[in-house]
């Protein structure tokens, strides 16, 4: 495990950089300027980028949030989410057709065109969760009561992360409401980072492949599963865990995961 500098150390042992959005890349609000720039020297250099994100909507919307706090549109040609591989999935109706849409409204567009029925969650056939709802963002005991007669019931899961980081302020992910589903019982169908079948999707595994995250538990772990070199991002959602470099071994060891590099911010 080597600390990094700079990437342009390493960059050129590398054919293909697998990116992290949320906490590498942007912060929710605005882009990371460091971040900006490794993607025009990587791209400059003949390098490929693919953006990997688990955001419960599909890649279009992600790609138009990404233009709207300014990445240049050329940067945009390959772009991954956990809502896209879960949209392939639920087009094929694995889980039936009457869903329960458990998140914020934002992420109708998830589910939009398909031939399904959004039902109450009384008559669903499956859940489908894509975050937390808007007026209840921090009461964790309101979906213990929600799902507790629900459990029989598979429960999709668009985002497999805990929390994020929006700006300086914490807030729960899709990934937390799945936990608390699979501590009352419930069989969750995860769809996005760490799990391989969406680095099937859009890795080349022929090439030399670099994954960059800041999330030990799907980044890092995720890259662990694949076999993949992975560089950690320390600011990211583990900043709180992570106060100096003496902290990385054992947090590693907690989150049974393993790293080639780490860097306190992606820069050039």
């Amino acid at each position: 495990m080597k600390k990094l500098d700079n990437l342009s150390q390493i960059y050129n042992q590398y054919d293909a950089f697998i990116i992290d959005l949320w906490g590498v890349v942007h912060n929710g609000i605005s882009l990371n300027s460091g971040a900006s720039n490794v993607i025009e020297k990587l791209s400059s250099n003949g390098k490929k980028v693919i953006f990997l994100s688990n955001a419960p909507r599909p890649s279009a919307s992600v790609i138009k949030f990404l233009e709207k706090i300014n990445m240049k549109k050329k940067f945009l040609n390959n772009v991954m989410t956990s809502g896209e591989a879960a949209k392939i999935s639920l087009k094929k109706m694995y889980y039936g057709k009457k869903f329960y849409h458990l998140g914020p409204e934002r992420d109708n567009i998830l589910y939009k065109g398909l031939d399904l029925k959004k039902t109450i969650i009384e008559e669903c056939e499956f859940i489908l969760c894509t975050g937390l709802f808007d007026d209840q963002m921090e009461n964790l005991d309101y979906y213990n009561s929600l799902l507790n007669e629900h459990t029989k019931k598979k429960l999709i899961c668009t985002n497999p992360d805990l929390i994020v980081h929006r700006g300086s302020k914490s807030e729960y992910c899709a990934g937390k409401i799945a936990e608390i589903f699979e501590e009352m019982g419930g069989e969750v169908i995860y769809f996005g980072k760490p799990y391989k079948e969406i680095y099937n999707i859009c890795i080349n595994l022929k090439q030399k492949n670099l994954i960059i995250g800041d999330n030990l538990k799907t980044d890092i772990k995720g890259a662990n599963n694949m076999g993949i070199d992975s560089l950690f991002i320390t600011s990211g959602v583990h900043r709180s865990e992570f106060k100096n470099t003496s902290d990385l071994e054992i947090l590693l060891k907690n989150y049974k995961v393993k790293t080639n590099y780490f860097q306190n911010l992606l820069t050039w």
